[in-house]
């Protein structure tokens, strides 16, 4: 891909996300650091936080990476006061911590139902919550990675649905309440983005769903990892200085289309051993 922005727009900024330590996130992480950021990447596992950190300071900025659940909110608070500790008040802030797997409600713990909205809805809260102190006021962007999910239903994703739709609702209170700080709030919904751990770990268990989503992009392509950093790098810009309160599709389009109902009886779901509990239509 060609060059997007101008050079190093993000100078002498400081930014914290959380989940920042692989996919997607790692990217965001990486391309914030291009551009002159400092940056601190959390995830509760000490070893790619430690890798992260390493990639990042390869980069020729500051980094830091540190170990924390993001259910855990002295946890999160405690990592965000380290973060501003090292880097003084925090421009960007990003909750881009994920969990999914792909299971029918009849096939779903309430303990799994829970962990995900745990890890998805409650970190954000967390995050966000925890950051106000540390906060760059005004000036700050906040930043909720969140998912086409929040707004249409799908098969074997109640969890992920009911999680990213709190999500998309919490970042417009905030808009609304922490606007007249100038602080802004604001969220991206990556939709079938190549590489990414969603594709890898639960749409391309199932080949058939794999190709089917791929054909219903209106675009007719997957997307690319540096395409939902490039929409967090505007979102944490200037050019985005009076935006707030919006959820950015990085999606090729699907959020306007169905690119599995309608098709979903077709597909063998044996071909998917996460898809637990799942009949295929006529099944008794």
């Amino acid at each position: 891909m060609g060059k997007v922005f101008g050079d190093r727009i993000l100078e002498g900024k400081a930014a914290f996300i959380m989940g920042g330590t692989r996919g997607m996130n790692l990217e965001i992480a990486k391309r914030y650091a291009e551009h002159g950021a400092a940056v601190a990447v959390a995830s509760r596992n000490p070893e790619r936080c430690a890798a992260a950190e390493a990639e990042l300071k390869a980069l020729g900025g500051e980094a830091l990476g540190i170990q924390v659940d993001a259910r855990d909110y002295d946890q999160v608070a405690a990592a965000l006061a380290a973060a501003s500790e090292a880097f003084g008040p925090l421009d960007i802030v990003i909750a881009g911590q994920a969990g999914n797997f792909m299971a029918p409600v009849l096939g779903m713990s309430a303990n799994g139902f829970k962990t995900v909205v745990d890890i998805d809805l409650f970190g954000t809260f967390n995050t966000f919550k925890a950051s106000w102190e540390h906060l760059r006021r005004p000036g700050a962007s906040l930043i909720a990675i969140t998912a086409p999910e929040a707004v249409k239903p799908l098969h074997f994703q109640s969890h992920v649905c009911v999680a990213k739709a709190g999500v998309n609702m919490l970042l417009r209170c905030l808009a609304l309440e922490w606007g007249p700080a100038g602080v802004r709030v604001n969220g991206i919904s990556p939709g079938p983005i190549e590489d990414s751990w969603g594709m890898k770990n639960v749409i391309a268990t199932s080949p058939a769903i794999y190709e089917q989503i791929r054909k219903a992009v209106p675009l007719g392509r997957w997307g690319f990892q540096a395409e939902v950093a490039d929409a967090a790098l505007f979102l944490a810009s200037d050019a985005a200085g009076y935006l707030t309160g919006h959820v950015l599709d990085v999606d090729g389009g699907v959020s306007f289309t169905s690119p599995e109902q309608g098709h979903v009886d077709a597909i063998d779901f044996a071909d998917n051993p996460r898809l637990r509990g799942a009949k295929k239509s006529g099944d008794s």
